[in-house]
């Protein structure tokens, strides 16, 4: 690898050298082409989820547009998220501050919508002049009756990681304002945010199982049962880069307990039935857990047959936002016969990419943070026959002539549970199979 650049070398590993930890979690230059967001955008597309709340972007029009509707996240009621309301800061807003047009659009888009809360996020040029948006937040809460969160996120002030961490501060002040009676056997689901209805597929089997999710943060998430979210038995973490964080506040204010969990595969999803079991030490629940995944597995691993068969020997890319994601990635690959050989993500921490290094096959690369021609470069030198990534990356698949599977925010097939695993399978072999590569230098 001696076209990476000497500053990027810490951030660049393969398995089977040396194990050492790979730099991680550093802040993003601004104006630097990375494939990682600002911290504003990772900041909304956390909250935007929350369908039953209205979400006001304080700062230029091209930060709403950036983010509007970028998580793809359905709803079983109201769609007052899918609204993208922005302020519009224009140049002499900058000069004079931009205080009074928020104050306006708040006063004027709270009477008519009837939100349960709001949500108001501060953008770059919001922390370089200086908009007092918690005062006016506060005032505005007084005199309209519901919650007003200030979303302190200027992009420039860290990484996508770092607008995670503002976006669970702000859904901390709502968990414990309301106090609604909750069944014995109740979780939270954290860090699902019900991409093409992969939450409804989860709430089935836990219904199944005889669990009760009480609050679902975010994905067709509610104001409400948000903020009865403490009065759950336990918290279960799907996306802990974006959810951890509040997951550990609750533990120490509330007491209440989290579980780390994928959904994704068939490994993991049956793990993540089997831990909320276990940790409500009902053989009943067990019991059912086991029943469930046994009619499942009956279901799904004769249909997987045929695209194992068909797949087996193809070499994947991953790079995606979280590392647990990517972790996921490469258990469901290897279950249809695929090899991973490059995995990276924007997000993880150290102790994600150690277990990285120690799940894949020599020669692996493995990378942090990356950026289009890395990423190019690594395809080509591993010669994958597939790209895994999000909406960033599938330009650079497409210009090499590699197929790509999209597993972003804003994709419409659901890939979370065993009708996820399936899913994956069809759409991983109808890409890597399609004979338009045949034409393709």
């Amino acid at each position: 690898m001696s076209y990476i650049l000497e500053e990027r070398k810490k951030q660049i590993a393969r398995v089977g050298g040396a194990v050492r930890d790979i730099d991680c979690g550093k802040v993003s230059v601004a104006g630097s082409v990375s494939q990682r967001a600002c911290v504003f955008c990772g900041s909304r597309v956390v909250l935007y989820p929350v369908a039953d709340a209205l979400h006001i972007i304080h700062g230029p029009i091209g930060c709403a547009s950036y983010t509007w509707d970028i998580r793809g996240s359905l709803s079983s009621g109201p769609e007052l998220h899918r609204l993208s309301f922005s302020t519009d800061l224009r140049e002499k807003d900058v000069v004079f501050g931009g205080i009074e047009k928020l104050r306006k659009s708040l006063d004027e888009l709270i009477d008519k919508h009837s939100p349960k809360a709001a949500f108001v996020y501060s953008t770059c040029i919001v922390g370089v002049i200086g908009d007092d948006v918690e005062s006016l937040c506060a005032q505005m809460e007084k005199e309209k009756g519901i919650p007003v969160i200030a979303v302190e996120a200027p992009g420039f002030q860290g990484s996508k990681k770092d607008g995670y961490k503002i976006a669970c501060e702000a859904l901390f002040k709502l968990v414990g304002t309301i106090e609604k009676p909750v069944p014995k056997y109740t979780i939270n689901i954290l860090g699902d945010f019900n991409l093409a209805g992969e939450l409804w597929i989860l709430l089935e089997y836990y219904k199944k199982m005889g669990i009760h999710v009480n609050a679902s943060i975010t994905g067709d998430g509610r104001v409400d049962d948000i903020r009865n979210a403490h009065n759950a038995s336990l918290n279960v973490v799907q996306c802990s880069g974006s959810m951890i964080h509040l997951a550990k506040m609750m533990k120490e204010k509330y007491n209440v307990p989290f579980l780390r969990v994928s959904y994704f595969g068939i490994e993991d999803m049956s793990d993540a039935l089997y831990d909320v079991a276990k940790f409500f030490k009902s053989d009943e629940l067990m019991d059912a857990a086991r029943k469930l995944v046994k009619e499942e597995l009956g279901r799904l691993l004769p249909a997987l047959s045929f695209y194992k068969q068909a797949l087996t020997g193809k070499r994947a890319a991953i790079y995606v936002g979280g590392a647990f994601k990517a972790i996921s990635l490469v258990k469901a690959l290897r279950l249809i016969g695929m090899k991973t050989v490059v995995i990276g993500s924007q997000t993880g921490d150290k102790e994600d990419y150690k277990l990285i290094q120690q799940l894949c096959d020599d020669d692996t690369i493995i990378v942090d943070d990356s950026n289009p021609v890395e990423l190019s470069a690594f395809v080509k030198e591993t010669k994958a026959d597939l790209f895994i990534g999000g909406v960033k990356e599938r330009p650079i698949a497409y210009k090499i002539g590699l197929g790509f599977c999209d597993h972003n925010h804003e994709r419409k097939e659901a890939l979370a549970g065993y009708d996820g695993m399936l899913n994956f399978a069809k759409e991983v072999y109808a890409t890597c199979m399609s004979p338009v590569w045949k034409f393709v230098k």
